[in-house]
């Protein structure tokens, strides 16, 4: 029989999913901290807790097999207890706890409270933007709200994060602040839905009121917006895009179709026409402006037609950034009600189809790229290169400025001008101007 350790008790905290779920792990292990905690991110430790996704099928189907390897290591007596938390659990707490019942407590979403108390901590209130952040140094994912009130029908994140909920403008500034003062100097804005930000505390969309707050914090250079809903998109936000040098020229706008059937089916409130008035909307106040979007195909009721609708758009918008996934038909959501009627064989081909479209369009424009200087942040070393982005990059998913680390010493977590040298379909080549 195994007796237990012991050890000084050390939390391993593993993040499965979105930038929504990094901010919540770096919240859990500020509150962990506080309370004198040892923890660690994704290294060992006795006791684990893994923070879910929900999403779709494949992100559900990570989170179980993370689980289920966790659970063997602590029948295997290599860690001593297993936590569950984020979305997989909210949705899906009931069938898990049968199905997967060595874990030893779930937790949603909203119950970080409880799970503090289940790793021997309190939950401190006055902990405003306190977080331990797991990314490079120089950015930080900054969630301004939670939740979401779209009806999107093939959504299932109201599912699992509920309502939306604006963070008011003064704790995002103090939270701001702390970031800045330990050398954070990009924030990448995140929530749900950015476009909805204010409504519910101050009864109008405030997310232009933030950004001119943000701005006046010390030491934060470049301020990236995530997840913008295209209906309803405060206007306001592109003049201060405009007029403010630290809000970065780019904007994630997942538009998701392009087919107006489709569209109406998805629950998106708007068209085709209204769709590409706003991108000219976009495109004629902030000309410089790198938009990114992500499009589902696959849709039930998606027909060729729509889907050559689709594709001419991509080849006509000519977007500086975007991804394509295929349609999850998800439970509990309304378009499961639907019938999941493209072939999986075809959604895949469509998805292939619009990604080489879009790196064409991305190696196209990046050609333009070589000959002009931009500024630079370094993210990381890889190999023999120093890694940085522009500011019409976000982290992860976007294009990546390589610079020979042989050639060139550059301090990671700084601002640099480099020219561009080469280009390919996502990465730039640059040597750094002395």
């Amino acid at each position: 029989m195994r007796t237990k350790s012991r050890k000084k008790n050390k939390i391993n905290v593993i993040t499965l999913g979105c930038s929504k779920n990094v901010y919540d792990s770096e919240v859990l292990m500020g509150q962990l901290k506080a309370s004198g905690k040892d923890v660690v991110h994704e290294e060992e430790g006795n006791i684990v807790v893994i923070n879910t996704c929900g999403f779709i099928d494949n992100a559900k189907e990570e989170s179980v097999n993370t689980i289920l390897d966790f659970v063997e290591r602590k029948n295997n007596g290599e860690v001593d207890q297993v936590f569950v938390s984020g979305c997989l659990s909210e949705r899906y707490k009931p069938d898990l706890q049968k199905e997967i019942p060595d874990v030893d407590q779930y937790f949603g979403t909203t119950e970080l409270p409880s799970l503090l108390k289940a790793l021997g901590a309190d939950y401190k209130h006055e902990l405003i933007g306190e977080r331990v952040t797991t990314t490079p140094k120089n950015y930080a994912y900054f969630k301004i709200a939670e939740g979401c009130d779209r009806p999107c029908s093939f959504c299932a994140i109201p599912l699992m994060r509920g309502g939306h909920k604006s963070t008011p403008i003064e704790h995002l500034v103090i939270e701001a602040e702390k970031l800045a003062a330990n050398g954070v100097k990009e924030l990448i804005l995140i929530a749900q839905d950015l476009t909805y930000y204010g409504l519910d505390l101050y009864k109008k969309r405030r997310l232009a009121d933030l950004l001119k707050e943000l701005v006046k914090v010390e030491g934060i250079e470049w301020i990236r917006m995530h997840y913008a809903f295209p209906t309803g998109f405060p206007m306001d936000v592109l003049e201060v895009m405009k007029s403010e040098p630290k809000v970065c020229n780019y904007l994630d706008i997942p538009l998701q179709h392009i087919s107006t059937p489709v569209l109406k089916s998805m629950r998106r409130g708007t068209t085709f026409e209204k769709t590409n008035a706003l991108l000219e909307d976009f495109r004629a106040t902030v000309p410089e402006m790198a938009i990114r979007t992500t499009l589902i195909v696959g849709y039930p009721g998606e027909t060729e037609e729509d889907y050559q609708i689709l594709k001419q758009w991509v080849k006509d918008q000519r977007f500086e950034r975007m991804g394509c996934f295929t349609y999850s038909h998800e439970e509990n959501t309304h378009a499961y009600k639907l019938e999941d009627d493209v072939p999986e064989e075809v959604k895949q081909e469509r998805a292939n189809e619009i990604m080489e479209i879009q790196s064409q369009i991305s190696w196209e424009l990046n050609q333009h790229k070589i000959g002009q200087t931009f500024k630079v942040i370094i993210d990381r070393k890889r190999g023999n290169y120093f890694v940085g982005r522009t500011e019409f990059d976000s982290p992860d998913v976007d294009n990546e400025v390589l610079i020979d680390a042989e050639k060139h010493y550059l301090s990671v977590g700084s601002f640099v001008n480099v020219t561009i040298t080469e280009a390919e379909d996502f990465d730039l080549y640059g040597t750094p101007v002395e």
